[in-house]
């Protein structure tokens, strides 16, 4: 391939390339001038979010109402302390990810701003920086020196070269932290209900209260698992053993939270 035709390909000064997002499962389908389509994955703070709150509202509610229907308690006390136990704990999950979000991004931002000042006071400093990250690419000396003069040419291309090239870092990826703490409360309470649902209905005589539990325990570990499924496949891993390992970790929790529950009502340490 000859430098002129390598520098269209490199520098996307002309509209060769077409990006489209199919954004509920993130993939980016990239048609390059051959006409040649390619699938990619583009990470998604979104879905991320997701899956954690949904996975940490599952799990958190489906070990409250096995630890306390372990100790045969009744449907009113188990609903009372998964409810409670849901939104408090996707209260305290969406504040964890607001701040830790935005303490990222206000850190990414600082790294734009230091960046932004090395370029207008140490320009010709940050041209070699740009001319050594492309000697190190094995491009040769004249290559490197075009590259270099097309992308000094427009700053805000130098500045995200700058970024990923030299700092790694894309302030894209991290997301809003606003948006990102209301993912994860609303994913967080929809996890959350479902192990809850089977003794809602049990109030309503649609479900013998003895079989509550392990409808709960069905119904989170098959959430579990598509979930797990979905986010394996959108990895392009093997979706069946992405969700054995979200849904073995449901079966874990319920195990457990069953054990104590029983366990402390058969040593007679609880009274209500």
């Amino acid at each position: 391939m000859s430098k002129s035709k390598l520098m269209d390909y490199f520098i996307p000064v002309k509209p060769y390339s077409l990006l489209l997002l199919n954004y509920p499962t993130c993939e980016i389908l990239v048609l390059n001038r051959t006409g040649h389509v390619e699938p990619h994955i583009k990470e998604s703070n979104h879905i991320r979010d997701f899956v954690f709150g949904f996975g940490d509202g599952i799990n958190t509610s489906l070990g409250i109402v096995a630890g306390v229907g372990g100790a045969n308690s009744s449907a009113d006390f188990i609903i009372l302390a998964a409810l409670v136990g849901m939104f408090t704990g996707a209260k305290a999950m969406a504040v964890q990810n607001y701040l830790a979000l935005k303490s990222q991004r206000e850190i990414l931002e600082s790294e734009i701003k230091r960046e932004e000042y090395e370029m207008e006071a140490y320009p010709e400093k940050e041209r070699m920086e740009i001319e050594e990250i492309y000697r190190a690419k094995d491009f040769d000396e004249d290559l490197v020196k075009r590259v270099t003069d097309k992308i000094t040419s427009n700053k805000s291309v130098w500045l995200k070269t700058m970024l990923t090239e030299e700092l790694g870092l894309n302030l894209d990826i991290v997301g809003n932290p606003i948006k990102g703490a209301l993912i994860m409360f609303a994913s967080f309470i929809i996890g959350g209900i479902l192990p809850i649902l089977p003794y809602l209905l049990s109030k309503t005589g649609f479900v013998p209260l003895q079989f509550a539990l392990w409808i709960a325990i069905a119904i989170s570990l098959t959430s579990s698992f598509i979930i797990g499924a979905k986010k394996a496949k959108l990895a392009k891993k093997n979706w069946v053993k992405g969700g054995i390992e979200m849904s073995a970790l449901g079966t874990g929790i319920a195990l457990l939270g069953y054990g104590i529950g029983a366990e402390l009502n058969n040593a007679n340490l609880l009274n209500y």
